[in-house]
């Protein structure tokens, strides 16, 4: 077992305490910019805000691109001393990484799909071979050469066509999620001429190989309101098979596994409604399953002369399975499967021939059951852990006895497994390598505790470390957070995260109320007029660690990104004094503008998870927690705020607009830092290796805060 030296940890310790005077004397003379102050009136409901920095909201504006230009060449300057350490973490994140890396071979109408990487390169290659793995090898789609030319570039909804010759696909090269829709032909290589445009990317063929359905996004709010129906040839303008009128639904279409059905969905944060077409006619009309009920969501999934339903009904909370016919699809004739259960969330199912898998998750961890349909069987997968991640993995085939499903933890490589259903024995197809011969799992500890929250809520956090660290409140340790849209964090292996783990770092996830780790109360007592409780349950953890003597405010960081960048935004301004550094990623911190902004892509769907600000009360209640709303003239903690300039979730404006408010108000000299990547959007940087510079950038960042150089 490899130990880190008693020398380093006493290097460690020392830099730590020169930290804050190293910082400043590399930094001390380098100015911030100031952004220029413009005051805007916003009314509402009699109440009026002055907004000096609206005026950041006009993209394109060459005011605007001046000041993101001068705060990035801050950022370089001020991180100009952590260049080569950026570099080096990156190198060391890199060498961790299995370049000629491919994922295990699923089996689908014919063909095994294989998707792999070349070293050396950012982009996957999409390749499949027929009937045996021993087989020519076909490449679909390599796109590291589709990528050339491109700063960004994103290939996704790959739907091959029943009889395996036509492949639809979306590209998107800007990285605001909108995609064009084309079809290749595999046979000849010849990508059509035609493009579809203002799509998700992803479609699904009718069973006659030239029907096509896809669904088109508003241009201007990118939501996601009608599905279209193309035909290959035809020469005709496509048809509009479904229009989702009401702006806080987005739409969505796909293909049954059972391969029978064409279906139409939508959705909002409350409530779901389907349609269905027999995909052998897919010139026909849809039909709807269960017309829409405030309050009723449900899925549906399709085997033999049934449909399944996955629902929260009669006050299912954590949702129960109910069956009903093909013909008789409303909710009066459903009838129920698996009952609802108060302490087991009921997440999805797989339907094969035999057997039904169902995924719940129970005091916070998943299970996975396997029943058959005949009631002979009835079992869970055996997990031992503390803390753990698995799920079901691609099971597209319906006539199989195997069932593919993923594994991992804190302290655990992802394996992929593939477990037979009848004799219950399972081979690990692939377990994630990690390179460079230093890592040893043995050598890491992980752990779930419980903090007490302000309400006396018990609040789990999850935790992974070095072997031999003491608990004596000088340990840095970096807190995560989410906790929105019933979003679970669960704890997952990352071999970028050894990083911090071998310089001395703990890592914990807070799994807090906004998200179901603990069921779907869970997450409805952290949205609307309860979201203030994810906020104080990320405090509650933060101060349990500290009185765990697990770190202490001079070694605390915490990190959020988007809805988690919200989190962070909240929690500096409620107990700024916990934090020694905050990273807050593309945050969404200026919720009562945006919110009220109904032009903004997403704003409209949203409303049942933050509340319509248009409603008084809620006005009010998200204005007494938005962020940028909040700032005021206190200390903060070193802070790093990215975002990306193409980003169609949250519009670069917001964090723009806080730093520039936060520089105004704050009285500390700590350090504030934003970096705009004026070529990505919401998820960064495209390519496997540009994402490890972000993380590199993150990383070092909370690293120099610690004095830890190399």
């Amino acid at each position: 077992m490899k130990k880190i030296s008693v020398m380093l940890i006493i290097s460690i310790i020392f830099a730590a305490a020169c930290k804050n005077k190293n910082t400043s004397k590399v930094t001390e003379n380098i100015v911030p910019p100031v952004a220029d102050k413009k005051p805007t009136s916003l009314n509402k409901h009699g109440d009026i805000r002055i907004d000096d920095y609206f005026w950041m909201n006009e993209r394109d504006n060459p005011e605007v691109i001046d000041y993101l230009e001068r705060e990035n060449d801050y950022n370089e300057k001020m991180t100009a001393h952590t260049r080569e350490f950026q570099e080096s973490l990156f190198a060391e994140m890199k060498s961790r990484i299995k370049e000629d890396d491919e994922s295990v071979p699923y089996f689908y109408n014919g063909y095994w799909y294989i998707t792999r990487f070349e070293k050396g390169k950012d982009y996957p290659v999409y390749t499949r071979k027929k009937d045996s793995l021993d087989g020519r090898e076909e490449i679909l789609f390599d796109c590291n050469a589709m990528a050339e030319g491109h700063s960004f570039f994103q290939l996704g909804g790959i739907n091959i066509s029943p009889d395996n010759k036509l492949a639809a696909f979306g590209v998107d090269t800007v990285s605001r999620r909108i995609y064009t829709i084309r079809v290749k032909n595999l046979e000849t290589g010849e990508i059509y001429p035609a493009e579809i445009g203002n799509t998700t990317g992803g479609s699904t063929w009718g069973n006659d190989n030239k029907t096509l359905f896809y669904t088109a996004k508003d241009p201007q709010t990118l939501r996601s309101d009608r599905v279209y129906r193309h035909v290959l040839g035809a020469g005709q303008q496509d048809e509009l098979v479904y229009h989702e009128e009401d702006d806080t639904y987005n739409a969505f279409v796909y293909k049954s596994k059972s391969r029978k059905y064409i279906i139409a969905g939508s959705h909002s944060t409350l409530t779901s409604e389907y349609s269905v077409l027999e995909a052998d006619t897919p010139g026909g009309d849809f039909r709807v399953f269960q017309p829409r009920v405030r309050g009723l969501e449900y899925s549906i999934s399709h085997y033999g002369d049934s449909f399944y339903i996955l629902t929260n009904a009669d006050g299912a909370t954590n949702f129960k399975l109910m069956r009903t016919s093909e013909t008789e699809t409303q909710k009066e004739h459903w009838e129920e499967v698996l009952p609802h259960r108060e302490e087991v969330l009921l997440e999805d199912i797989d339907i094969f021939r035999d057997f039904l898998v169902v995924s719940e998750r129970s005091e916070g961890l998943n299970k996975i059951r396997v029943m058959r349909w005949d009631h002979s069987e009835d079992y869970y997968l055996p997990f031992d852990n503390e803390t753990y991640t698995a799920y079901t993995a691609t099971n597209i085939e319906f006539d199989t006895d195997i069932l593919r499903y993923r594994y991992n933890a804190l302290t655990t490589p992802l394996s992929t497994i593939d477990f037979n259903m009848v004799t219950r024995e399972q081979e690990v197809k692939k377990e994630q390598e990690v390179l460079g011969g230093k890592f040893d799992k043995d050598n890491y500890v992980s752990e779930r505790v419980w903090a007490e929250a302000g309400d006396g809520k018990k609040v789990p956090v999850s935790l992974v470390y070095r072997k031999g660290i003491k608990k004596d409140g000088k340990n840095p340790l970096l807190l995560y957070g989410y906790g929105s849209y019933g979003a679970t964090i669960d704890p997952y292996f990352s071999t970028v995260r050894l990083s911090l783990l071998d310089r001395g770092f703990i890592y914990a996830i807070a799994h807090i109320r906004g998200g179901e780790y603990l069921g779907r109360p869970w997450y409805e007592d952290g949205k609307l007029l309860k979201k203030k409780n994810t906020f104080t349950d990320f405090i509650d953890c933060s101060r349990f660690l500290i009185a765990e003597k697990y770190t202490s405010p001079e070694h605390l960081y915490a990190m959020g990104g988007s809805a988690g960048g919200l989190l962070m935004g909240a929690v500096v301004n409620m107990s700024p004094g916990l934090y020694n550094g905050v990273v807050a990623a593309v945050p969404f911190v200026d919720v009562v503008t945006t919110m009220l902004d109904e032009s903004i892509p997403l704003t409209t769907g949203e409303y049942d998870e933050w509340g319509n600000p248009d409603d008084k009360e809620y006005y009010n209640y998200i204005k007494s927690y938005s962020p940028y709303d909040n700032v005021k003239a206190q200390e903060y903690p070193n802070m790093l705020v990215t975002t990306g300039y193409h980003d169609s979730q949250v519009q670069y404006w917001e964090p723009a607009k806080w730093v520039a408010r936060l520089r105004e108000l704050k009285t500390d000299k700590n350090i504030l830092l934003f970096h705009t990547n004026m070529e990505t959007g919401h998820s960064g940087a495209s390519g496997r290796f540009d994402a490890l510079k972000e993380v590199a950038e993150e990383y070092a960042f909370l690293l120099d805060l610690e004095g830890i150089k190399e």
